[in-house]
């Protein structure tokens, strides 16, 4: 073993509590890249199979009534290369166990089973039996949420008409990846699922012999959807079409696909930061190291040692410190990822969701640490190769002290003599103090990121479900029912007030964009439903003109005060130039709103209205949930207090596990850096500690001094990492915000409050850790080496 290769391995001994705490940085960092990045790769690929092998449609459209014979010109249209109608309905459900109504989606499926545009995977149980009309196919989640299985039955209202219902099969299908009722964002597996029956049966309970209502379509790659689209939307407009969409805008694939894409800005973002850290953290150890070696470096190089062998060593030392992070971030990494994908299995349904890590991964993960770890100890290294001999062989300058402004004061005299020694320390070494309140401030910066995003997930929730929606139901009609309607609600068993609503699918059109969306119309000043801004401040529903969510206005490049086009994509599709009143900021959706008078006057109608928000009195509930099961009229009901607890049982299981690990992860850099300034602080003044315990200073007055200046230092951490952590929180904001959701940048007192006390208490361990060695110092064994 060479000289250099034993001082390598002593090094190695001698910085064991900052190589290990280098160690657990560096760990976070690569557990966090293996793991979000395996995590990414598994979904996409994973989605990508799934809709290659379930024929998932390119595009997609519904009418109210067209002919089977109208099928074949579609499939005359250029680019299309694959063609399925079926029929589609929503029915009103009545589950076992369930006391509330819940939403069924009824789906054709051939008679005979055959290979459909998104087909099928049936779990368990088998297809229905050709003549069995009561037999249908259940998808998974909405079995899971309501603990049906095969031969479970359940009641339904199809067509005015009561119906007891098998479950023949438990299914998924690429279709339905995310299960949501339409119009809605948010998950009610409980209340809403998709039931796939045989087509003779739809048929005939629905008269829709020869004709179907809904279409999907497949296209060869490289084929433009926009201009199928177009052409699809001039054959199905007479037949009532709410205008065709792409795979883009189909709600399941929308919000996998942005999850995906969330994952890669969080697999990118959030281990760049924990690695960035340990290179700032790698390059303070080597520096100050190098400084306390000037003579051994020295010594080298007269012995013959040259620049580039010493420079290797620093190096070397640098990869190994880090070397036992990246085995152990790799273990964790795989396992952290691992945990996730299975997670998502239960919000995002995949025949096998299938783990992809790879052998490639984990070499550019390696890849990625040993150059962030090379980075770090470039400038330690290159001072270290740079240092004469000559100059090296004497100790380093002492600091040059002036007299600063609080000595011209005076206001120096007012500290006790340890008071005045830590502050004229702290002014003597300015660069090595700001660099230490930089890397402290990293870590409580993390902090903060790690516990914002409970805020930003308990605000969300206050917005949605006690400020903006205040209804305890929302029922939903199967058509526009007349004015007469909202009377009738009103008379509901238990109703203590009622509003009724008016939804209308369009297309928004300004220059050459276009947007489908739907229009929601109440009544200005409506209680039960409110629109309420990012800030939480209702906006003013206007009399006139209409109002858009800031998003869909970007989407259109349209502002306040211009005129868009509105295609109404229902009825007698009237094509109305209406004036974008405001635009306000919400944080679900891309939705626009009128008035009641406003869109009856547009559509030329009395008083329509699609459905209505009830306030109930609590005792009545179950009398009003047995009467809406079998009501006709009524396609859906939502209940604000189920989604409420459905919404927190699934989607803050995911989100809680995901923050904690961010939040552990934040703790162990916050105590790597507190420790590592200490230490090194400790390596650096251990001569001058000794010193003062020769002249008569105890261990107590020495470990003040010393852990004084780390108090100053984290105190004046903290204030600039709240800045940091503020500015990676909007950073990520805006980079995790989608079309259909928006992450509210809220950062409350008490996130700053626990980062602070997260940061403290590193500090406040850390300084125990050093005290103890202090009280273990060898007076005479400090004064005469290095420490």
């Amino acid at each position: 073993m060479t000289a250099l290769q034993k001082m390598l391995f002593r090094d190695l001994a001698h910085m064991k509590g900052q190589v290990i705490a280098v160690s657990m940085v560096v760990a976070c960092g690569v557990a966090s890249y293996v793991s979000m990045r395996s995590t990414y790769r598994s979904l996409l690929l994973t989605q990508s199979d799934y809709y290659e092998a379930y024929r998932f449609a390119d595009i997609f459209a519904h009418v109210k009534r067209a002919p089977d014979a109208l099928a074949a010109t579609i499939r005359q249209i250029p680019g299309v290369a694959g063609l399925e109608t079926r029929i589609t309905m929503e029915v009103t459900l009545d589950v076992p166990g369930l006391a509330e109504p819940a939403t069924g989606l009824l789906v054709s499926i051939p008679e005979h089973r055959r290979p459909i545009l998104n087909d099928l995977h049936i779990r368990r149980g088998e297809y229905p039996q050709p003549g069995r009309s009561d037999e249908v196919l259940a998808s998974e989640a909405f079995a899971a949420a309501n603990s049906l299985d095969v031969g479970s039955r359940i009641g339904a209202v199809i067509n005015g008409r009561w119906k007891q219902l098998r479950i023949s099969g438990i299914a998924l299908s690429p279709e339905y990846i995310y299960e949501v009722r339409g119009g809605s964002i948010l998950p009610d597996n409980k209340r809403f699922g998709v039931l796939w029956m045989p087509l003779p049966t739809l048929e005939a309970a629905f008269d829709m012999r020869g004709a179907f209502n809904d279409v999907a379509l497949t296209l060869p790659r490289g084929t433009n959807p926009a201009d199928v689209i177009s052409k699809l939307d001039q054959l199905l407009a007479p037949y009532g079409s709410l205008g065709a969409y792409g795979r883009d805008e189909q709600i399941s694939n929308r919000f996998i696909s942005d999850e995906i894409a969330q994952n890669r800005v969080s697999s990118n973002v959030i281990p760049a930061i924990f690695l960035g850290v340990a290179a700032f953290l790698l390059h303070i150890v080597l520096t100050r190291l190098i400084q306390i070696q000037r003579k051994e470096i020295a010594l080298l190089k007269a012995f013959g040692y040259s620049r580039v062998a010493i420079g290797a060593h620093y190096l070397k030392l640098s990869l190994l410190a880090v070397s036992g992070g990246i085995v152990l971030g790799v273990a964790g990494g795989l396992y952290f990822g691992s945990s996730l994908t299975q997670l998502y299995q239960q919000f995002y349904r995949f025949p096998v969701l299938r783990y992809e890590a790879g052998l490639g991964l984990v070499l550019t993960t390696v890849a990625i640490t040993f150059a962030a770890a090379a980075l770090g100890a470039l400038m330690a290294v290159r001072s270290a190769m740079a240092l004469p001999p000559a100059e090296a062989m004497r100790p380093e300058s002492p600091a040059l002290f002036n007299a600063g402004v609080l000595e011209h004061t005076g206001i120096m005299r007012l500290f006790s003599f340890s008071g005045r020694m830590i502050i004229r320390n702290l002014n003597r070494r300015r660069g090595k103090a700001a660099l230490s309140v930089l890397g402290i401030a990293t870590a409580a910066g993390l902090m903060v990121v790690g516990f914002y995003f409970y805020d930003a997930f308990e605000y969300g929730i206050r917005v949605e479900f006690e400020v903006a929606e205040r209804a305890d139901v929302t029922i939903y009609f199967h058509e526009a029912k007349s004015g007469g309607a909202r009377f009738e609600v009103a008379r509901l068993p238990g109703v203590l007030y009622a509003e009724p609503f008016r939804a209308v699918p369009v297309r928004l059109r300004f220059g050459r964009r276009s947007k489908r969306s739907a229009i929601l119309a109440m009544k200005p000043g409506s209680q039960l439903r409110r629109i309420i801004n990012e800030e939480m401040r209702p906006v003013r529903l206007p009399e006139e003109g209409i109002l858009l969510t800031e998003r869909l206005a970007r989407d259109l490049g349209v502002s306040a005060g211009e005129a868009l086009t509105v295609e109404v994509l229902e009825g007698k599709r009237p094509v109305r130039r209406i004036v974008v009143a405001g635009v306000t900021d919400e944080l679900l959706g891309t939705s626009a709103y009128m008035s009641l008078e406003a869109i009856h006057r547009m559509m030329q109608e009395e008083g329509s209205v699609s459905g209505a928000w009830l306030a109930v009195d609590s005792a009545a509930l179950p009398r009003l949930y047995s009467l809406l099961k079998r009501t006709p009229a009524v396609s859906a009901v939502a209940i604000r207090d189920a989604m409420l607890r459905t919404f927190r049982d699934i989607i803050a299981q995911s989100f809680t596990i995901t923050t904690n690990i961010l939040i552990v992860f934040a703790c162990i850099i916050s105590f790597g850096m507190v420790y590592n300034g200490a230490r090194i602080a400790l390596s650096e003044r251990g001569n001058e500690m000794a010193s003062l315990r020769v002249l008569g200073f105890t261990q107590g007055e020495v470990a003040r001094i010393l852990l004084g200046e780390q108090a100053l230092l984290t105190a004046a951490a903290i204030p600039l990492g709240w800045l940091l952590g503020y500015g990676i929180c909007a950073f990520l904001s805006l980079r995790l915000s989608t079309e259909l959701y928006r992450i509210p940048l809220v950062v409350t007192r008490q996130v700053y409050l626990l980062s602070a006390l997260v940061v403290i208490g590193s500090a406040v361990l850390s300084g125990v850790l050093v005290a103890r060695r202090l009280r273990r110092l060898d007076l005479m064994a400090v004064l005469k080496t290095r420490e």
